[in-house]
Order: structure tokens, then sequence, then C-alpha cells
């Protein structure tokens, strides 16, 4: 039975035992850890839900018993968020450092981890449908896949589980497997970090982690205070007014847009920059894809826009990062320049400015920001803003468990902000998936395509 990507999914029948907790299965660290000003705005308040879909599953035991075993190395993921309010009389070990992702009323305290062990969310169910049924549907998310993760009952943030983990058999013998990891704990790299250590535990039981995480995040502290106030850098703002575009988007009925573009499609779309400029995959495709955003939009000529996108950070500071740095260490670069420069068709102008975007981001700059954000009036400027999020170089795709690559990885919900994601089984391949207003996603798709016309037809 063929079916669409907006059907909805069956439900989820859950198993008789309600969801349990799995904690490390060792004794860990009893302390609080500090979180750096990166990992502490209000940007990150929510949790980074990936979807993977295997063709055949790893027992339930034994995904079990290797999550007890890595969450003994990750062992912040099986505390509890607080806020210094609520932890004010607690030690604090200076040494060691939607639904579920509502604002709380505790928004402008600093956010603390209590590593106590509590463990993670663990829920198994099951669904009548087949790992070849769920691939007709995957090439975008719909609102019935929420029912692939176990919702949490909590009021706010804070008290919603790092990490919640869902694995729902399949009728055909294959699983999906969904996850929740809190995005003040990690970024994409961290995810992709912890998820790769499960898997290899599960994998290889007995051996050693190949990459220790290291959870001091002392190494983005603020340094001493200066005399002057820090830069305001382009991708913050105080002070934002309420009715902005990004205000207007998210007051309509979002509908998800999903391109894929193959390594030739990438290749084709470099031509129209050189020779005048060399660029990368990145470059490339996120300056096309804010014009085509700019464009479907039909904004003002004169409106002033920006393009957000996370720069690692970890190679750009001194002294550098750690290996293993389990924390965020990026931040956002920021391109930005009037609607009237994004629709005339000069692309390798945007690219540069993408480029210089990036080779902003010095040492000096990065401390800036880290500092800027003691203030918590400052905020990410989501006014006028497209956010990228690169999620294609990152090895989320080559997730093994025991039992073969995944057929699909994406996120689990979309949203407004925009994802590069990879390509199972095609390192070169990018898939871009940005939400849009039902009115809009057409002519997004049109202008997205529209160079592959002349070459070897459009992305799908």
């Amino acid at each position: 039975m063929q079916r669409s990507w907006d059907e909805e999914l069956p439900d989820c029948c859950y198993e008789e035992k309600q969801p349990i907790l799995i904690k490390p299965s060792s004794p860990t660290p009893n302390h609080m850890l500090y979180l750096s000003n990166l990992d502490d705005q209000k940007f990150l308040r929510f949790s980074i839900k990936y979807l993977y879909l295997f063709q055949k599953s790893v027992p339930i035991n034994l995904l079990k018993h290797s999550l007890s075993r890595v969450l003994i190395d990750y062992y912040p993921l099986a505390g509890r968020l607080k806020t210094q309010k609520s932890s004010h009389d607690q030690h604090h070990d200076d040494d060691d450092d939607d639904d579920d992702d509502d604002d709380d009323g505790d928004d402008d305290d600093k956010l603390l981890i209590d590593c106590n062990g509590e463990g993670a969310v663990f829920a198994e169910a099951f669904m009548d449908m087949s790992a070849q049924e769920f691939m007709e549907v995957s090439k975008k998310p719909n609102r019935s896949w929420r029912k692939l993760l176990f919702r949490v009952d909590v009021h706010t943030f804070v008290d919603t589980p790092p990490l919640v983990v869902q694995v729902t058999k399949l009728r055909c013998g294959g699983m999906i497997l969904c996850t929740a990891i809190n995005h003040c704990f990690c970024d994409g790299i961290g995810t992709s970090q912890f998820l790769q250590a499960w898997a290899h535990l599960t994998t290889k039981p007995t051996n050693t982690l190949p990459l220790t995480p290291f959870h001091s995040r002392h190494v983005f502290s603020p340094h001493s205070p200066s005399s002057h106030s820090p830069f305001l850098h382009p991708s913050f703002t105080k002070n934002a007014p309420n009715h902005t575009l990004n205000y207007y988007l998210q007051s309509q009925p979002l509908v998800p847009a999903s391109l894929t573009y193959s390594g030739p499609n990438i290749l084709s779309l470099k031509t129209q920059c050189v020779p005048s400029i060399k660029c990368t995959t990145f470059e490339i495709l996120a300056s096309h894809t804010w014009c085509s955003w700019a464009r479907s939009l039909n904004l003002a000529p004169s409106l002033e826009v920006k393009l957000l996108f996370s720069m690692n950070i970890r190679n750009k500071v001194v002294p550098e990062v750690p290996k293993g740095y389990y924390a965020n260490g990026f931040v956002l670069a920021c391109a930005q320049t009037r609607v009237s420069e994004l629709i005339d068709g000069n692309l390798h102008h945007v690219v540069r400015l993408v480029q210089e975007a990036k080779s902003c981001l010095t040492d000096d700059r990065v401390s800036g920001i880290v500092e800027l954000l003691d203030d918590k009036n400052v905020k990410t400027d989501l006014t006028s803003s497209l956010v990228i999020s690169q999620w294609s170089k990152l090895g989320l795709e080559s997730l093994d468990f025991g039992e073969g690559l995944p057929l699909h990885m994406g996120p689990l919900t979309s949203d407004i902000y925009c994802l590069f994601l990879p390509v199972v089984g095609d390192s070169n391949a990018v898939r871009v998936l940005v939400s849009l207003p039902k009115s809009v996603v057409s002519k997004f798709e049109y202008y997205m395509n529209k160079f592959l016309e002349s070459s070897n037809g459009v992305a799908n």
C-alpha cells in the first residue's frame, strides 16, 4: 500500500512494563557540573531529537545493558538539570566540571547539571508497520512521528530528563530508535560522539571507548572581566521587537520542504562561482538556500536579513579544547545583507559573505561572545534570520549497533530552523530540510531546483 509522507502513523503499543530509568552500571561522580555560557543560552533550551530506522532489531536487553555501561562515561546524561536558585545550598565542584521543550518560569536562572545518576528514560513499543513502509514516508517528518518518542510528563524544560530513548519494534523485525538529548549538555558533535560510543559498547561490550568524554566546561568560562562592554556580535540582539519576520512565520502552520542534492548536483551549483571564487559544499549550499528562502518569502528588497549557522570552535580557541570535549563547542556565525542582494542572482557575492562570517570568528571574537553571554538580556537574533544547522558531516548516518547501518536517519521533528542532513549510503550528498508556510513551499522548492533545469533534473 502506497503511503503519503503526511499520513498518520499507526499508534505505538507500549510494552506491558512502563518506561524505565537506565542508570549507570557502576558508581559515577556525584556533583554539580558547571554549564558554560555557551551551554546556558536560552536558544539551546530544547532537546535534539534523532530518528533511526534499522532493517533488523537489536535485542532490547543488549541495548539496555550497553546504555547502562556507556552512562558510566557519559554520566551527566544520567543526571538532571537544576537552576542555580534551586541548588544554591548544594556543593558546586569548580574543579569538575514540542512539548517538553517549553520555556519555564526559571528562564533567567543559571542552569547546572546535578550528576546524581538518576538515569535515562528508556521506553519500548511496537508499531504495526514495516521498515519498507516507513521508508516510503521518511522523506519528511510529520507530527504523528512524535508518538515514536515517549513523552515524559513534566511541567518545565528543566524537569525534562536529559536523555530519553524509545525503541519501537516493527512488524518486519526491524526497529526505529528515537533519542532526545538535551542541547544544553552538548552540541551535534557531542550527540554523535555519545551515540557512536553507545553503539561501540553494544557491539564490543568488553572494550573501552575509543574516545573518552571530557566533561569540564571551564575552557569556555569568561576571562577576567574587561573594562569595556563586550562587542555585540551580529548573531545576537538586545530588546528585539515582538512583531518580526520570525514571529510571522511561526504564527502560521508550517510544512516541511525536503530536497536532496547529490555530489554532481552540488558540483553543478559550484560552477556558478568558478573561477571567481572557490568554496566548500556547505558554503555554496548555505548561500543558495539563503537566497531561495528570501526569494520564496517575497520579502521587501530593503529588509536586512541574516544567515546564522553553527561553527565548531574546538580548534579555533587558545588553548585548544581537549579531545572528547563533551559540551557545546560552537557559536553561530552571522552573514547579513539586504534582501535585494540575495535575489539579484549574484551567488558568488553571497558565498563571500558566508566565508567572511566564518573567517571573522577568531579566538578573540569567540572569547568576546562568551563574555557577552554573561548578560542574560542578550539573545540569539532570530528576528529576520535563517538558521542553518550542519548535521551532514557528523557521522550520524554511520551508527551500527551490530545489525547493520540504518536505512534512514534524520530529525524526529521539523521546525523553522534549516538542517543539512546526511544521506545514508552517499557521503557526498546532502539533504536540506526546512519548514515554511504552506503557501511558499512550492516557490522555495522551485528556486532551490532552478539551477538544475539545464543539467540532470531536480532534487527530490
